[in-house]
């Protein structure tokens, strides 16, 4: 059975990236380990380096801003979540994996968010991200929530790679 993801058709049998490299990860946003998150999939868009990732994202009612439309604080969360499938697919194409007691190779360490017009509360939206500059101590990527063929939300977020302290 294939499914409308972003703007490429998937198999509902091709695993997602946060199915493949962390299947068992809690996040609240795209954890697959989190049965009451928002279960955010996310999958490459070609083999090269810079081609990003695709994801859509069906609101849910209780995602209400109270004016009808998508809450900034989900906008964001989505915005983040679907940065890291961008950039744990980036590590692992370069060998980066987690160092010994992480649990993931990298960490959010900023995101600058931008909220360009409303998102619908009742429709999918569709998620793009790129990463924009990767070297093993940091990566940045630029991330979309686009609806309609207009960009509605923006962020740029920068990750670190996670070096667990004792």
């Amino acid at each position: 059975m294939a499914q409308r993801t972003g703007s490429v058709t998937r198999m509902s049998s091709e695993r997602s990236i946060q199915e493949r490299l962390y299947p068992d990860l809690p996040c609240f946003g795209c954890g697959p380990g989190n049965a009451k998150g928002l279960q955010l999939r996310s999958y490459s868009l070609g083999e090269m380096a810079g081609d990003g990732v695709t994801a859509t994202f069906t609101p849910w009612p209780e995602h209400d801003n109270g004016l009808g439309y998508l809450n900034g604080g989900i906008i964001g969360t989505v915005l983040d979540c679907h940065s890291a499938a961008a950039v744990m697919l980036e590590a692992e194409r370069h060998g980066w994996a987690p160092l010994p007691g992480a649990d993931l190779s990298y960490v959010t360490a900023g995101l600058d968010v931008r909220f360009l017009r409303p998102a619908p509360l009742h429709d999918a939206v569709e998620l793009h991200a790129v990463v924009t500059e990767a070297d093993e101590p940091q990566m940045t990527v630029a991330v979309q929530l686009r609806h309609d063929g207009k960009v509605r939300a923006e962020a740029t977020a920068v990750w670190k790679r996670w070096r667990p302290r004792t």
